[in-house]
């Protein structure tokens, strides 16, 4: 009886989860910055060279059910494209409510480049792609369906609606702000984006209308080197300092409110973090993400990145969950140039060409 209980007790919390959803609201990854073009397209081409990202969650896996979601990225930075910022794609799924929903986009993002020091420069970026919502009505289970004791058992006399499937275009913009210090041991960014900026209409019905909300987005970063940083990737990870990413993401979206601070830190290519995830809207769910890592580099100008992170939830509404597990895998290709504009490199102090110099190494590697 009382396993029974806990039972009954998760499925009704995953039914909250499907009307979260159902509500329109975006999958939020606990590695954001793992996956920056997702909520900033200034992030397009920030740095130079070629960067492909895959990133895994899956959510709650303790459930009845699957919250599982998917991303693709991949940017190109090169100084010598138009606007002298970069090019990317990027490709999401998720299927929230026991397959019952399934939904993708995919977009181009372009990034535009505006020097202001050798130190110091600014992005800005427009994403712009389809997005697709895709749901099931067969699964759907009706009180005509329903027997008092064996369950759902007899055919739905319901008709199904004349669609099950909705592709509305859909845009965003937004905007960073990247610096670095004359030594190239403090280093970070500061943005802000929009999405979804039209509220594209995602209804299934002709007769409906559901706008898809609008998504404000804030977030810094800011990295410490505890001593001298080389210019080579290639250096043998016990001369490397310390390096300490110390960051936070707010996020607005059909008025609900979220908010994620913490750090990672690397040393010897290993990752490790915490960072503290709440929402600030109705009841209150909170979670500590744990981080870990590790770094590999085939070449000065290759690097291979993975990383995994646990959602441990603290509070008590979804303890018992079974949290929310990710993984990313990185690729990088520094000094990768195809119009002849990239592989800026790391030049402390160096001179900007066209953006490029000191600013052309990632803030956190």
């Amino acid at each position: 009886m009382k396993n029974r209980y806990i039972y009954s007790i998760l499925v009704v919390l995953s039914l909250l989860g499907i009307v979260d959803h159902a509500r329109s609201q975006d999958m939020n990854y606990s590695q954001y910055f793992s996956t920056p073009i997702y909520y900033n397209p200034a992030f397009t081409g920030v740095n130079t060279g070629v960067r492909a990202r895959f990133l895994y969650r899956n959510q709650w896996p303790s459930l009845p059910i699957s919250f599982k979601s998917y991303y693709f990225a991949a940017d190109l930075g090169d100084r010598s494209l138009p606007g002298s910022g970069g090019i990317g794609l990027q490709i999401n799924q998720d299927t929230p409510g026991v397959g019952l929903i399934n939904n993708f986009g995919a977009a181009l993002t372009v990034g535009v480049r505006i020097p202001i020091t050798s130190f110091m420069a600014s992005q800005i970026g427009i994403k712009a792609g389809i997005m697709q919502r895709r749901i099931n009505w067969d699964d759907l289970v009706y009180s005509n369906n329903l027997d008092p004791r064996y369950g759902n058992i007899y055919p739905s006399m319901v008709p199904a609606p004349e669609a099950n499937k909705r592709v509305v275009p859909d845009f965003g913009v937004g905007g960073v702000l990247q610096f670095i210090n004359p030594d190239g041991n403090i280093s970070g960014n500061i943005g802000f984006a929009v999405d979804h900026i039209f509220k594209p209409d995602v209804s299934f019905l002709s007769n409906g209308s559901s706008p898809y909300p609008r998504k404000w987005v804030g977030q810094f970063d800011i990295v410490f080197a505890t001593g001298p940083v080389s210019s080579s990737r290639m250096s043998r990870s016990s001369d490397d300092p310390l390096k300490i990413n110390i960051g936070g993401i707010y996020q607005n979206q059909a008025g609900l409110n979220s908010l994620q601070a913490g750090l990672n830190m690397l040393k010897y290519n290993i990752y490790v973090g915490g960072w503290f995830k709440t929402t600030m809207t109705g009841v209150v769910n909170s979670s500590i993400a744990l981080v870990a890592g590790y770094k590999y580099s085939f070449y000065e100008d290759m690097n291979i990145k993975f990383m995994y992170s646990y959602d441990l939830q603290i509070s008590g509404a979804l303890q018992g969950t079974g949290g929310a597990h990710e993984i990313s895998l990185i690729l990088e290709f520094d000094k990768l140039s195809v119009f002849g504009g990239g592989g800026g490199g790391f030049v402390p102090g160096g001179s900007s060409r066209r953006g490029g110099g000191a600013m052309e190494c990632p803030t956190f590697y």
